[in-house]
């Protein structure tokens, strides 16, 4: 490992223990050039799946395009980034157990639909409506309707 201080290449491990919930290693290490002391972690290199775009493009699954559509969605509603990066987690993970080579592009955004149909409403609304590409008024309040009768709530009076 490289320090990053005085870029020597020999350290010793000084402490070690398990991090984000036994996903990693986490090692406090002391360089023996300059004995300053860093921190490094250590996961399993994970080999996650191509998806296949609507148009057939094939791409690697990006956690950090999943976590962008999820805080779109939750843009200016009262949840934590913490919470965003736990649900873009367990989607990665749900995906990465499929243990396929290729999934559809469809499987991550229901993932995410049905994550924001937990978690938000109004969230789950905005992300369906450009999701499923309403065309018009009545495609996005049929969606209301369903989420309200969902909920057992009558819609809002005007």
């Amino acid at each position: 490992m490289r320090c990053p201080f005085c870029s020597h290449t020999e350290d010793k491990v000084v402490d070690s223990r398990m991090a984000k919930e036994g996903e990693a290693i986490r090692r406090r290490r002391e360089c023996l050039g300059c004995k300053r002391r860093f921190t490094t972690y250590e996961r399993v290199d994970e080999v996650l799946p191509m998806i296949i775009k609507k148009d057939g493009r094939r791409e690697p699954f990006d956690r950090a395009k999943v976590l962008a559509g999820l805080r779109k969605a939750c843009e200016k509603r009262p949840i934590s980034i913490a919470t965003l990066e736990v649900i873009a987690d367990k989607i990665e993970k749900r995906i990465q157990e499929r243990g396929e080579t290729e999934v559809q592009c469809r499987a991550v955004g229901e993932e995410v639909m049905n994550a924001l149909h937990q978690l938000d409403q109004v969230a789950y609304v905005r992300f369906a409506s450009v999701y499923r590409e309403f065309k018009d008024v009545e495609q996005f309040m049929d969606e209301v309707k369903l989420l309200v009768r969902e909920r057992g709530q009558s819609p809002p009076e005007r």
